[in-house]
């Protein structure tokens, strides 16, 4: 019950996350940045759209943008529309002409665009340095004034604004559609004043595109601060441009922009009018490139506005509480299936409602689940270090603490389930004399000796990293070789048994001195092959050897004398170099059918 409250508690933690951090935007950087990857794919441009860039070979040509007269841009205007059966739809300059240069290019160039009647123009929106905060609770600046082209010029063309807005990452993403100006006056001539709506240069081109055509012009959604977001149709450099002085010299058949909407901008980095944009990468984008981006916006419909945010957040929320439980349930493989499809369907659903128009923030909830999962798989792992180290502190109590170093080391716990064959040796001791002893001595005394001499034994047994089966009352039953291998196994079961044997006769000295009492040990050892492995029931199992290898050395044990080691033919055949011992001869084991050859063992070459 406790395990499963701590799991909810941590789930309505990530939700909790997920819901503050969606509804304020915390990591914008970031949520922009992955909004721009998936939102931001370029879908081709309108081959329509085309391009005249004031580029670096025309400014080589004609000098720096600011010494030139006005007639230059009207012979590029009379030369788009020298032939009125090719000339193009729409013709828009996105240059500044704000006060008088020169008398007669001031003139030709407003001749010019009278002419035609399929020009606009930008003026530019002057902003307040001061930060406002918008009813939605963002920070904005507001509009004091608008610097306008020269008169004679804005009386004959369409005239709308050319700033294009920044996020905090300095990314052009939004446009604001219209603004209301509301000023004061401003000591320039060139500025209104008074409080006026303006369009923006792009939404100005499709409004007059759709005058042109007879086509009802869309209304584009905004959000609450009045903005919408751009969906990019093409990266820097996607749309068709000329030069400029390719235009003017001939070089370029105006016949080329029969029908189009052409855009006239700056293309040179040293005009500095790039910007950072969301399809662009490291790569930025010329001013008049983002209003082409726009105006096709515009034709094909296709901007976003943000969703609602709060609504968003309390699903995504609810999406990472449950991820939350799932993963702290479920083993590694699944969560990560799981993490995928939800990230996955995230993805989708927020993909396609952009496409359709709102957008929301993506990173979130994505982010939190694979905190969440990350934070899940740091508790399996946890556990399952404890279980094996669990598993570790069990083994110590019945293997050599060396060889459960080893196995931790390894990681290697696997021991198999059911009997299997293996050759081994076996080890048993009892306590000679402790029945009579017991008879004469108070319990607790009884058991505090028992206790000594069994921790001698296990001592011995460990020493030589031997496995402990059981105890049996006052005897113990040692194997080696199971359930892990060990080298040289038989020669290390004697040497087991002769420690204990040594250890038996200094502990019995001092248990004299304490109780008045001595006992002794009697130990058999044997080797050969026996099933080892879980023997029991369902409920209740116990791993151990067992066999005639293993009966053998208990009949070996059981006619062991005080202080006797006794071994098996086969032990001493196999070690025979290693040991020095005395012949007992046949005894007649029980269980067995004839004698059987025993030997004692007197010393041991370790």
């Amino acid at each position: 019950m406790k395990k499963r409250w701590t799991i909810i508690i941590e789930a309505v933690v990530a939700a909790l996350l997920v819901l503050v951090l969606t509804v304020f935007n915390v990591l914008s950087p970031l949520d922009y940045m992955v909004r721009d990857k998936l939102y931001q794919i370029p879908r081709g441009i309108d081959s329509k759209i085309k391009i005249i860039g004031i580029d670096e070979r025309t400014l080589d040509e004609y000098g720096p943008i600011q010494t030139w007269s006005r007639e230059r841009y009207a012979e590029l205007i009379n030369k788009l529309n020298e032939n009125s059966d090719a000339k193009p739809q729409l013709i828009g300059l996105d240059i500044l002409y704000s006060g008088n240069v020169d008398e007669n290019g001031d003139k030709a160039l407003a001749d010019s665009c009278k002419s035609s009647g399929n020009v606009v123009i930008v003026n530019n929106l002057i902003y307040d340095d001061r930060m406002i905060k918008s009813n939605t609770g963002e920070l904005i600046k507001t509009v004091k004034g608008v610097a306008n082209p020269y008169d004679e010029l804005a009386e004959v063309t369409s005239v709308g604004y050319s700033n294009v807005a920044q996020d905090s990452d300095g990314v052009v993403r939004r446009i604001i559609p219209t603004e209301t100006v509301k000023s004061d006056d401003i000591n320039n001539s060139s500025v209104d004043t008074a409080e006026k709506e303006y369009s923006i240069f792009s939404k100005l081109m499709y409004d007059k595109y759709c005058e042109i055509n007879n086509i009802t012009a869309q209304e584009v959604p905004t959000d609450r601060s009045g903005r919408s977001i751009i969906n990019y149709s093409g990266k820097p450099g996607d749309y068709e441009c000329v030069s400029m002085v390719d235009v003017l010299e001939g070089k370029i058949d105006p016949r080329a922009f029969k029908d189009s909407i052409v855009f006239l901008g700056a293309y040179a980095p040293g005009m500095q009018d790039n910007f950072k944009v969301p399809s662009g990468g490291s790569e930025q984008m010329y001013g008049v490139e983002i209003h082409a981006n726009i105006l096709q916006s515009y034709l094909e419909n296709r901007f976003a506005v943000n969703g609602n945010t709060v609504m968003f957040a309390i699903l995504t929320a609810l999406a990472a509480f449950i991820l939350h439980i799932v993963f702290r349930k479920l083993n590694v493989w699944q969560s990560v299936l799981i993490l995928f499809a939800a990230v996955g369907a995230e993805v989708f659903l927020c993909v396609t409602l952009n496409n359709r128009g709102t957008t929301y923030n993506i990173v979130y909830m994505p982010l939190i689940a694979f905190v969440s999962f990350i934070y899940a798989l740091a508790i399996h792992y946890a556990v399952e270090k404890a279980r094996k180290q669990k598993v570790i502190n069990a083994f110590r109590k019945y293997v050599a603490p060396q060889i459960v170093e080893e196995i931790s080391k390894k990681g290697d716990f696997t021991i198999e389930l059911g009997g299997q064959n293996k050759d081994i040796a076996v080890l048993f001791v009892d306590i000679r004399g402790f029945t009579t002893m017991s008879e004469a001595l108070e319990p607790e005394k009884v058991v505090e000796i028992l206790n000594e001499y069994l921790s001698l034994t296990t001592k011995s047994i460990f020493d030589n990293m031997g496995t402990l089966d059981k105890f049996v009352g006052d005897a113990t039953m040692a194997v080696f070789n199971s359930p892990f291998d060990l080298e040289d196994y038989e020669l290390k079961a004697v040497c087991a048994a002769m420690d204990i044997v040594k250890g038996g006769e200094e502990l019995e000295k001092v248990l004299f001195e304490k109780y008045g009492r001595s006992v002794g040990f009697g130990v058999g050892v044997n080797c050969g092959p026996a099933v080892v492995g879980n023997v029991g029931c369902e409920f209740r199992m116990d791993f151990t050897a067992i066999g005639d290898t293993v009966n053998t050395a208990a009949r070996l044990e059981a006619n062991a004398k005080k202080g006797q080691v006794l071994i098996s033919d086969e032990v001493y055949r196999r070690l025979k170099d290693r040991i020095e011992v005395k012949e007992v001869g046949e005894l007649a084991l029980k269980g067995k059918s004839k004698g059987f050859m025993v030997y004692e063992v007197v010393r041991v070459d370790r």
